[in-house]
């Protein structure tokens, strides 16, 4: 991986070992002889191709597919070839694209350049589906004050790129790891006995806890415990609105469970500070992108 990649990672919050392993694991995935590519262009032939969107939606993941394009020449079955894939991108992660943009345009050996487009494509289209649903959740709620957060709902092996993506669409994080933060859920309730038991267990200098409340009888005993931080779980608009008038700014809301984007609005108004929403990462649709080879030569 050259220094500019690995700074553009590291710019965009993400370990670049951790995803160039992520890039090697998937391009390997198609490794061997491409039995088509390899008999129509040979390993002399070499080509332009822009990748396109094809729908209107919000880009991330640009730096991970330029690093597949990097990577497909340094291994060792493409070595004979020669030449690297050269890549300029056209936009910034984050930006909202229209049908027809470009998003970057790849240059070089035909046949890894073949190789790579469907890792690259694989990766690109998925983060953005990612970004594209969080700007709609976020827009929906951009005139209050509550902003709309992630959770532990992702893949396994892509949560960090996951959760790159919800930053790029306008959301924001919440714990990457068990070991970042204690989220006090109802199954932590029923074996401690109590909020207010399960809370002091857990409560530790410099540790964020977070209560789940399904009631609003809940919300009462995790404010009187200390609590700064209180999940409303499946809770209607009127009964957030209740917990918002109780809490009165001494701990952060969280809406969660049952939320919907043609909702989202009236939720945030009730005075939350934050949608969870797992389906940014579980259920988002992937962004129509497309590769167009412009020319190929020998």
């Amino acid at each position: 991986m050259n220094a500019e990649l690995e700074t553009k990672l590291r710019a965009a919050g993400l370990d670049p070992q951790a995803v160039d392993g992520l890039v090697r694991t998937a391009l390997a995935e198609d490794g061997g002889k491409d039995v088509t590519s390899e008999p129509i262009f040979g390993y002399t032939a070499t080509g332009r191709a822009d990748m396109v969107a094809r729908q209107p939606g919000v880009v991330a993941g640009l730096p991970v597919a330029e690093l597949v394009f990097a990577s497909v020449t340094a291994v060792d079955y493409f070595l004979e070839i020669g030449g690297d894939l050269k890549v300029v991108t056209r936009v910034e992660d984050g930006s909202r694209v229209a049908p027809g943009d470009v998003l970057l345009t790849v240059e070089g050996p035909l046949v890894p350049l073949l190789r790579a487009e469907r890792t690259a494509l694989n990766f690109l289209t998925h983060l953005s589906g990612v970004a594209t649903l969080t700007r709609q959740w976020a827009d929906a709620i951009a005139h209050t004050k509550a902003r709309v957060r992630d959770t532990r709902k992702t893949l396994p092996g892509l949560r960090a790129l996951q959760k790159y993506a919800v930053r790029c669409g306008g959301g924001v994080n919440h714990r990457m790891s068990l070991a970042d933060a204690a989220l006090i859920k109802d199954n932590h309730v029923a074996a401690a006995g109590s909020v207010t038991a399960a809370f002091t267990a857990v409560t530790a200098p410099g540790l964020h806890v977070q209560v789940e409340c399904d009631t609003l009888d809940q919300v009462r005993e995790a404010l009187a415990a200390g609590a700064g931080s209180i999940l409303l779980d499946n809770m209607s608009v009127a009964e957030m609105t209740e917990a918002v008038r109780l809490t009165e700014g001494r701990a952060e809301l969280e809406a969660s469970g049952g939320l919907t984007l043609d909702g989202a609005h009236a939720v945030a108004e009730t005075g939350v500070d934050y949608l969870a929403v797992g389906a940014l990462t579980h259920s988002a649709q992937a962004l129509d992108i497309g590769l167009d080879l412009l020319t190929a030569g020998t």
